[in-house]
């Protein structure tokens, strides 16, 4: 697989979802200041707060990796957990905004999401070529559903330019299985730097567009 640039994410995509609205019947400057300081503290420490959670889901994923392919079970079972705990963390996240019915059903598309990083994981492992395809069209499919989920609850958020952060997020999944597969350890340290970077774009998108969502909540 080539590798997945980081160029799919445009820095006028970032500047759309983060720019803060223009305060309606301002009538002094001075005042619009003073109010937009406040909301522009609250996206950065909510974006701050994903981006953690999102940069833990790609590290216990990545130790599952490791263990997996080292054949240390009792280690991968370990990181497996931390995986789903980081799963709940992040559906969580979204629940003082959209609701309970929400978060149960972000964490069940993240459950499907690694899931299907998981099984390509296991296909890599017993050489299975048309089990790595089924697990790719698994992924492919899930970045679609979440996409769909997302965009659907926050006008602010394109399907769009979801899908392609989610795509590009699972393609790093398995370029990274591949080189520690291959034992391309430079190569995937690279890999892993992209990941989390990926991970900061995904998590300041999210806060930008909540923050657009519920202008209240940030003020």
């Amino acid at each position: 697989m080539k590798p997945i640039k980081q160029t799919l994410i445009a820095a006028s995509i970032l500047a759309a979802f983060l720019a803060p609205a223009a305060p309606a019947f301002a009538q002094h400057a001075e005042h619009v200041v003073v109010a937009q300081a406040p909301a522009a503290a609250k996206v950065a420490e909510t974006a701050a707060a994903l981006r953690d959670l999102w940069v833990g889901h790609t590290f216990w994923v990545r130790n599952v990796v490791v263990d997996t392919l080292a054949g240390n079970k009792t280690a991968a079972a370990a990181a497996e957990k931390e995986v789903v705990a980081n799963a709940k963390q992040i559906a969580a996240a979204i629940e003082p905004f959209y609701g309970k019915e929400a978060s149960d059903k972000l964490f069940g598309l993240l459950a499907g999401h690694y899931g299907a990083v998981k099984q390509y994981l296991e296909a890599s492992a017993a050489g299975s070529k048309s089990k790595q395809d089924a697990a790719l069209a698994n992924l492919t499919g899930n970045a679609g559903e979440i996409a769909k989920f997302l965009s659907g609850a926050n006008p602010n958020l394109p399907f769009d330019t979801l899908n392609g952060l989610l795509l590009a997020h699972g393609g790093h999944h398995i370029q990274e299985i591949q080189q520690l597969q291959g034992k391309q350890y430079a190569e995937e340290a690279q890999t892993w730097g992209a990941m989390k970077k990926h991970m900061y774009v995904i998590a300041d998108a999210l806060a930008g567009a909540i923050a657009k969502h519920f202008p209240a909540k940030f003020s």
